[in-house]
């Protein structure tokens, strides 16, 4: 922990978010935008509420009933244009999206109908400065036939705007192993390698993605600090961990991990991880229904511990391992 002043001027950096899951971000007034669309007419106070919950399934029933208004283009249309507003206003000019296609698909929903829409809406911010990039997401408990159906979706829109395939879900279900087909399948198309691991499962999860399923980011991945070979092997071959701090608190993530009941962010361990030489990439996850953005979280690594220095080398990391900065 540090006494120091957080340094206001790390906010005015240009930055990047590399772990952003679209459908997370979509704040009160824009639900209640949706709900009217489908006949709720639900008030954007009431929607307050429902965002006012105190742990992990309270967070997932609110997202389950979020994104069940989520029914059509226009639907991803409306919270792209909110989504990238929230974005300009925070510096932020470039972001890869993680995208629930998996979702969709079990809604019956055509992902390339929606992504049509998604991308019709995103394309008038590129000319102000912000370059939106989209990982086609999978459910893991869902199996490895529904993450396949995710691949052929990514290849049915055949866009240059998707970046990679990453799963996401309950970690602790299907074993790892049962993906490798999916993921090479992602692999030929020209998509890059993700994975949720070591949130709430052990360092084995992390080892097991990079072995495994050559993944090359890994989303969160906090359970590597229980693992000094494994972190050697993080900084060694320099496969980024997407942390986001204020996901890991709210979720009790961190407090399982730590085995310390309420641990407080100041006990995360991304300053260990970072000063072993692991590529970090500061990020928000679900930002509205985690009640942060992304100056929340630069100055929750302040509260760490972590040094001006330290902080302006997280900004040039996120682009540092951004897998389509280069072609801006």
């Amino acid at each position: 922990m540090t006494d120091r002043l957080f340094p206001e001027h790390i906010l005015s950096l240009p930055k990047a978010e590399l772990h952003l899951h679209l459908e997370g971000s979509i704040r009160p007034a824009i639900v209640s935008q949706l709900t009217a669309r489908h006949g709720a007419q639900i008030s954007e106070q009431e929607v307050r509420l429902r965002y006012s919950y105190t742990d992990f399934l309270g967070f997932l029933d609110t997202f389950k009933w979020v994104t069940s208004f989520l029914r059509d283009p226009q639907d991803y249309a409306l919270i792209v244009t909110d989504l990238a507003e929230q974005l300009l206003a925070q510096n932020v000019i470039y972001a890869e999206v993680t995208l629930s296609i998996g979702i969709m698909l079990l809604r019956n929903q055509k992902p390339e109908k929606n992504f049509d829409a998604i991308l019709k809406a995103a394309e008038p911010f590129e000319s102000r400065g912000l370059k939106l990039f989209w990982i086609f997401d999978a459910v893991r408990q869902f199996g490895a036939a529904a993450a396949m159906e995710v691949v052929n979706a990514a290849r049915l829109c055949a866009s240059n705007k998707i970046i990679a395939f990453g799963i996401g879900g309950d970690e602790l279900s299907v074993s790892t192993a049962e993906f490798r087909r999916v993921y090479d399948a992602a692999a030929s198309i020209g998509l890059h390698r993700l994975m949720h691991a070591g949130e709430v499962g052990g360092p084995e999860k992390i080892r097991e993605a990079v072995e495994l399923l050559g993944v090359e980011r890994i989303g969160h991945g906090i359970a590597a600090i229980h693992d000094r070979a494994l972190m050697d092997l993080l900084a060694d071959r320099r496969i980024p961990l997407e942390i986001c701090p204020g996901s890991n608190l709210l979720t009790g993530a961190l407090s399982n991990q730590l085995s310390q009941q309420n641990a407080g962010i100041e006990s995360h361990p991304l300053p260990k991880l970072f000063r072993h030489g692991i590529p970090i990439t500061l990020s928000t996850d679900d930002p509205t229904m985690f009640h942060t953005d992304l100056a929340t979280e630069y100055r929750n690594a302040h509260l760490m511990g972590l040094s001006e220095p330290e902080l302006r080398s997280l900004t040039q990391m996120s682009f540092t391992h951004a897998f389509a900065w280069s072609r801006r």
